[in-house]
């Protein structure tokens, strides 16, 4: 018998984690997306902080009209602008054991037209 989803999802987690772990000249890009909602933190695992955050439940992006999509790429916007203003441009992305496809894919790609490189 194979492994269940959410058994997949952990074992790919922490694999990922193992190799992208945040460090202060290359913080992670930690992505958490749940059925309806998406949000996203940039941490410093060295001293287990988070730098910035940024998430679809947010006052300004929640107010916005559109697909789960379309807002996951606002809170990929608004994460790389916040990143960028504390100074920091490149980072490690964590997927967090989601498929890179969809919403994951829509932030990845709204930080990096806002300026963050992975």
């Amino acid at each position: 018998m194979g492994l269940s989803k959410t058994q997949r999802k952990l074992r790919i987690r922490r694999r990922i984690r193992k190799v992208s772990s945040g460090t202060a000249a290359r913080p992670r890009l930690s992505v958490f997306r749940s059925n309806s909602e998406i949000y996203a933190q940039i941490i410093d695992d060295v001293k287990g902080i988070t730098i910035a955050s940024a998430s679809s439940r947010d006052k300004d992006i929640a107010k916005t009209k559109g697909n789960k999509t379309e807002i996951a790429a606002l809170v990929g916007k608004t994460i790389a602008e916040k990143s960028v203003k504390a100074g920091l441009d490149k980072v490690a992305f964590d997927r967090g054991g989601n498929l890179y496809h969809g919403r994951v894919k829509s932030l990845a790609d709204g930080a990096r037209e806002a300026g963050l490189k992975f």
